[in-house]
């Protein structure tokens, strides 16, 4: 009786109740399914405290308990500002601080003399002040973060002064890109007539290729120093082995991550004949400042970095740094890169066509409060990031599956190379300097991980590297 009760109480319910009904029950039915993953990964996190036998060969006792320990750490974090998240964004919708930010947005552009017909510069101002929330609120948890969670297990390595500049400096460029990206799109979709849509997914596939373009040579250098790789054995060998699978190399970078943090990565960019390599200090052991003794009395923009000297080397040898590298040209080679831009397209296309096909339905924007006007801007975020939500968990999902096919394809890439050997010892290396836990839920695992686990990747591994 109580089920289809409920239904006839549903069905009276207007259109637009329904829609922010459904809105705040599906976004509470994905953090209930994330809680219940993440619930099941620490309680591997907390019974797992014993190196298993099939890890023994590769993993000592120390370094399993502080893996697991600097994970069990993360994942509680986690869950309380996942928590918060949610019931932040739950008040925010229950109590209309969408309309009400949006109605202060209107009062600043009235007082600034700008009326109600310039909605693109009311829309700039909401931006402005809802990315400003966004980053106040969001300031304690990545303080505590950094600051307790980071520096607890030994990779923090930033000053409050570091850190304040370093948000600041990203709060600034983030601006200087978005308000004028978005005032150029929200001008398309209102020039743009019938097929807005297809101009408005021109645009951000240009917006979107020239970022990916210009960040490592002029965003990147704004926070951290870029320098060529010196001439020397890895940069011969990095070019030979470019050569041999035709990548057109054209430079090579190391940028300081060890300022900011002691964990590491490696990366390439660039379009057709112009890619660019970037490695980061902590993968190298020649190079990691966190392997060198600090000069006493050196001055400068060191000084606001803590200088952390660790007992063991930190990053991988030559051998192993070409073996990850390896690896990544084989997502080049293997069309990798190429793919997920062609599948990001067009799944921004099919949301810009389904955002032309909604936008003109209102009662959409009655469910979240805005009963007498229609803003481009809210229409795109109630589409895109409230209607779509159900549609972005199914593709993310497919997304981390083919994610990890393409893993595994890249280190049978590095397998053909040769590099199996010293690819096995450079994830071991990798894991143990990022403190990666390698035991997981199978769940969990299956739902995030872009990665496959540790072990399954040394298995795939192991049959070349003994042959």
């Amino acid at each position: 009786m109580a089920l289809p009760l409920l239904g006839e109480l549903w069905a009276e319910l207007p259109v637009e109740k329904r829609v922010f009904c459904s809105v705040l029950l599906f976004s509470w039915a994905v953090y209930l399914w994330e809680a219940y993953l993440a619930r099941r990964q620490r309680r591997v996190y907390r019974t797992t405290t014993h190196v298993p036998w099939e890890l023994g060969q590769i993993m000592d006792s120390e370094t399993f308990e502080k893996s697991r320990l600097y994970q069990l750490d993360k994942s509680t974090f986690s869950f309380w500002s996942g928590l918060y998240s949610e019931l932040e964004g739950t008040l925010i919708l229950l109590c209309g601080g969408i309309p009400f930010l949006w109605n202060v947005s209107g009062k600043i552009s009235a007082r600034a003399g700008f009326g109600p017909e310039y909605e693109i510069t009311q829309s700039l101002i909401f931006l402005l002040l809802a990315t400003l929330f966004s980053a106040v609120t969001g300031l304690p948890w990545s303080l505590y973060n950094t600051f307790v969670i980071e520096e607890k297990h030994g990779f923090n390595q930033q000053t409050l002064g570091f850190f304040f500049k370093d948000a600041i400096k990203k709060f600034i460029v983030t601006q200087c890109i978005l308000l004028p990206v978005t005032s150029l799109l929200l001008y398309i979709i209102k020039i743009g007539g019938d097929y807005f849509f297809i101009y408005a997914w021109l645009f951000t596939l240009v917006v979107s290729l020239v970022l990916v373009t210009i960040y490592a040579d002029y965003i990147a250098p704004l926070f951290d120093k870029f320098i060529p790789l010196p001439e020397g054995e890895l940069k011969e060998a990095i070019e030979m082995m470019s050569k041999s699978i035709d990548f057109p190399l054209t430079k090579i970078y190391v940028v300081e991550g060890s300022k900011r943090s002691s964990h590491s990565n490696a990366y390439f960019y660039g379009f057709f004949k112009n890619k660019r390599i970037v490695l980061f200090d902590t993968l190298l052991e020649d190079y990691s400042a966190l392997n060198k003794e600090q000069p006493e009395g050196e001055d400068g923009e060191d000084d606001d970095i803590k200088s952390k000297v660790k007992n063991k080397k930190q990053g991988c040898k030559n051998e192993e740094v070409l073996a990850v590298l390896g690896h990544e040209l084989g997502h080049w080679k293997l069309g990798h890169t190429v793919k997920n831009i062609v599948i990001s397209q067009m799944n921004s296309f099919l949301c810009f066509f389904l955002f032309a096909v909604l936008i003109g339905r209102k009662e959409l924007f009655a469910a979240f409060g805005f009963y007498e006007t229609q803003p481009t801007l809210i229409g795109l975020m109630i589409i895109f990031q409230f209607i779509f939500s159900p549609y972005n968990e199914v593709l993310s999902f497919c997304l981390t599956v083919l994610s990890r096919r393409f893993e595994f394809q890249a280190d049978a890439f590095a397998k053909e190379l040769g590099k199996a050997k010293d690819l096995y010892s450079a994830l071991i290396k990798l894991n143990k300097d990022n403190l990666g836990f390698p035991v997981s839920d199978w769940l969990f695992s299956m739902w995030h991980y872009s990665h496959p686990p540790l072990l399954e990747r040394l298995q795939a591994l192991k049959d070349a590297k003994q042959d």
